[in-house]
């Protein structure tokens, strides 16, 4: 008879994390809603400047996931995010008291580099504290901090400039990370052994659960083995084109709602919130579903060609029929983060625990890259073309690639490479 781990962990961690990651995503995303309620001109920044400003994070966040990683995995994940949390709410507070754009430059990199630690470190924390079987779903309440904070964030920051100022915006919204560092401390553990909240048998039959997991599967010597891992790399590479689709969809939504006719601002941020209503009901379903049948590729790639369809069908009815046009862009959001609690659960089912962390550092490496490139060439595509048509099929083709990408990275090998596996080991 299967034994029944710790219910207590899902109360006690998961709203922890979730927390955490939404305070992140809080600090990162509120710098577009500076930049439209005044930074930008009193700052006298350019397009282009704002341009490379967006780059910049995206810089500091592609390099140093690695290192954040490896260190979560050897050190202390806990420690890691303690001091990000304190950093990056500290950078997101000064933002709202520069007076000169050099001193935005270091601080936008800056925050890219103390936020590239979050995600990666938060995988690692995760994969110590639940099992195969649970693993979608601890994911998925992790992510879910993403378009939940989209959702809130667009009310409170709203609120925030319309009372205080861009300044005052930053500064408030900068100062409860630090708060919540201290509670972050105190809250959390990184090994199941260190929880005095658990009992002996708990922390035993967890930890035995999780060294079982370990044993079916093949070890790996370092991160220089698993990056030249078939798996690792194709999904780095489907994360890198998924991520382009996701982040160009983010960043220029308002702005495709907003050009449909008697649109106003207040309409734009209403409908803007739609699909990320969508996102959680469809993140919380697949991750369930994931976890309950063990299937991960199977509720990834289905919802990315979803989401390939939907944006290449709003493309062709354009302006014709805005409200099923506006539905099918719904669909696009919503499924394109549907997927994201089983995607990361892949990778420490086939990698041992002493490389995953880096692993999956890597992959979210290149979601980085592929955040970058969406926003910049969605942007570039609409001014060149003075439309959205260029950047839907733009979208919508990268999402194909990258729903055909996971059938083939994560499809089981036959025969004859199972072979040459047993081969290479020996």
């Amino acid at each position: 008879m299967k034994k029944q781990l710790a219910k207590q962990r899902w109360l006690r961690l998961i709203p922890v994390v979730f927390i955490t990651y939404s305070l992140a995503y809080l600090d990162r995303a509120n710098y577009g809603f500076g930049a439209a309620a005044g930074l930008a001109k009193d700052l006298h920044i350019t397009p282009a400047i704002s341009s490379l400003l967006g780059s910049l994070f995206f810089l500091g966040y592609f390099f140093f996931q690695i290192p954040g990683a490896h260190y979560a995995e050897k050190k202390s994940a806990k420690k890691l995010i303690f001091w990000s949390l304190i950093l990056w709410g500290g950078l997101a507070t000064a933002t709202g008291l520069v007076s000169h754009v050099g001193f935005l430059f270091v601080i936008r990199f800056a925050l890219g580099v103390v936020e590239s630690a979050v995600m990666p470190a938060m995988l690692v924390f995760l994969s110590h504290w639940f099992t195969k079987a649970e693993r979608s779903r601890a994911n998925t309440f992790l992510i879910l901090g993403n378009p939940a904070t989209v959702l809130w964030m667009s009310i409170v920051s709203g609120y925030l400039l319309e009372s205080f100022g861009w300044r005052w915006m930053f500064i408030l919204e900068g100062f409860p990370a630090v708060i919540w560092a201290f509670l972050w401390w105190k809250l959390v553990n990184d090994e199941p052994k260190d929880a005095k909240w658990l009992s002996t048998e708990e922390k035993r039959d967890l930890q035995e659960e999780l060294e079982k997991e370990q044993k079916g599967i093949k070890p790996v010597k370092g991160y220089k083995e698993a990056f030249k891992n078939r798996t690792v790399i194709l999904l780095s590479i489907q994360y890198a084109l998924w991520s382009i689709g996701v982040y160009g969809f983010v960043m220029w939504l308002p702005s495709i709602i907003k050009a449909a006719p008697n649109m106003d601002i207040v309409k734009t941020g209403w409908l803007s919130s739609v699909p990320y209503v969508l996102a959680v009901i469809l993140m919380l379903a697949v991750s369930y579903l994931s976890d309950k049948f063990l299937n991960r590729s199977a509720f990834v790639w289905p919802f990315l060609l979803v989401g390939a369809l939907a944006f290449a069908g709003s493309y062709l009815i354009g302006t014709s029929n805005f409200w099923l046009s506006f539905t099918l862009l719904v669909i696009a959001g919503g499924t394109m983060y549907a997927p994201y609690g089983p995607f990361f659960a892949i990778i420490p089912e086939i990698l041992p625990r002493n490389v995953a962390g880096g692993a999956m550092a890597l992959i979210n490496s290149m979601g980085a890259l592929g955040s970058f490139l969406g926003s910049y060439i969605v942007g570039y595509l609409n001014g060149l073309t003075g439309g959205f048509g260029a950047s839907y099929v733009f979208m919508a083709g990268s999402l194909l690639v990258a729903a055909i990408l996971t059938i083939v990275a994560t499809k089981k090998p036959g025969k004859r490479e199972v072979v040459k596996q047993v081969e290479e080991m020996a």
